[in-house]
């Protein structure tokens, strides 16, 4: 999986060593939280989605790691708002053990809106169980920004 940050510059070494070199870096100057988050677009035949790892420092702005891929698999909207879920969550498992090790908050935030009158929330349920189930902290729209904010500028 290749990571990159906001200004392109790639990351080479595993996400998970990133990403602790990061919160060794940060916490001793920051209280930081990290929030999780996927958003996807579908341009012609293919979908693309956009996962970020934002670091929030508080009182301090922030920073986020981005990975990209594309797919031409075809998804209804619920399937498509799950997959992104899926994205999200398969990185906050990944990296679980150093936000405990480091005593960092994490959220995993849905890009799916809590009002009915919008297609996304067919998925609202499933992801809400899913995320909360992992025993992860959730956030949905409008509270969501790492997915429904930062992931949605990454798609291209």
């Amino acid at each position: 999986m290749k990571w990159r940050r906001f200004n392109g510059e790639s990351i080479n070494l595993p996400i998970k060593e990133e990403v602790e070199h990061a919160i060794v870096r940060e916490s001793q100057h920051f209280k930081l939280k990290v929030c999780i988050g996927t958003d996807s677009q579908v341009k012609g035949l293919e979908t693309e989605f956009a996962t970020v790892i934002v670091f929030l420092r508080e009182g301090h702005g922030g920073f986020m790691f981005i990975h990209n891929e594309k797919t031409r698999d075809v998804y209804s909207i619920k399937e498509r708002m799950l997959v992104e879920v899926a994205k999200s969550i398969e990185i906050a498992y990944e990296l679980c053990d150093l936000f405990t090790l480091y005593d960092v908050d994490m959220e995993v935030h849905a890009d799916i809106n809590t009002n009915p009158q919008f297609k996304s929330n067919l998925a609202l349920r499933e992801a809400m169980g899913y995320i909360l189930g992992m025993g992860f902290a959730f956030k949905a729209k409008p509270e969501a920004f790492a997915s429904s904010s930062c992931a949605n500028k990454m798609v291209n």
